[in-house]
């Protein structure tokens, strides 16, 4: 994990003009090799979990979102990466057809969703696997972890300095906290005002 504790805006301005190449990347978590010929299961849970040894119930209860024991059509959706900005041209038409194409597959009791043991059963009996709908590995995680899992994991180690923090991904990432935490204040000090200016009509203010 990088090092939360040193302040965002110091990392920020550390950074500012150290941007590299991507042939420079350092150390870091080397990433599960996955075989050309591997599922989109085993290439999912290689790329996006960093994990090269699973099983049915494992990989259902991961991708169970909210935790109710059955997956609906966000949850399939999601699991796809259709959540993620990567695919955001992605039509809604197309992501309906891929999370109805999964239900048919594996929605044995046609109740619109899949259970722990109807994934386990379309697995492990029926042998078979999710298909490839070509959406990529299926990144679904917030920003945080795709860029802890995707890039800090890979080229960054917790042996790391700030200097060391001078990659593309890098800069944008803590940039984007910076931000963030900049329009947290400003919300913060608008609520401690008990009357905001800019939401008063022009009319009524004063000159």
């Amino acid at each position: 994990m990088r090092p939360s504790a040193v302040p965002l805006s110091l990392v920020v301005a550390l950074l500012a003009g150290q941007v590299s190449a991507h042939g420079n990347h350092g150390g870091g978590q080397k990433p599960v090799a996955v075989d050309p010929n591997a599922t989109w299961m085993q290439k999912h849970m290689a790329e996006e979990h960093h994990l090269d040894q699973f099983d049915a119930a494992s990989f259902f209860t991961l991708h169970d979102f909210n935790s109710d024991g059955s997956w609906d059509a966000s949850e399939i959706q999601r699991t796809y990466g259709l959540m993620d900005p990567s695919n955001a041209h992605v039509p809604e038409d197309r992501r309906a057809a891929i999370s109805s194409q999964v239900l048919n597959l594996i929605d044995r009791d046609r109740d619109g969703r899949i259970s722990r043991e109807e994934f386990v059963r379309f697995i492990d009996v029926e042998r078979r696997t999710l298909p490839d709908m070509g959406t990529g590995p299926g990144h679904h995680g917030d920003d945080e972890y795709e860029y802890e899992i995707h890039h800090w994991e890979k080229y960054h180690s917790n042996d790391d300095s700030i200097e060391d923090l001078n990659h593309p991904e890098d800069i944008e990432h803590f940039k984007k906290h910076e931000q963030m935490e900049a329009e947290q204040e400003r919300l913060e000090q608008l609520d401690k005002q008990s009357i905001v200016e800019a939401n008063i009509p022009a009319k009524f203010r004063r000159n």
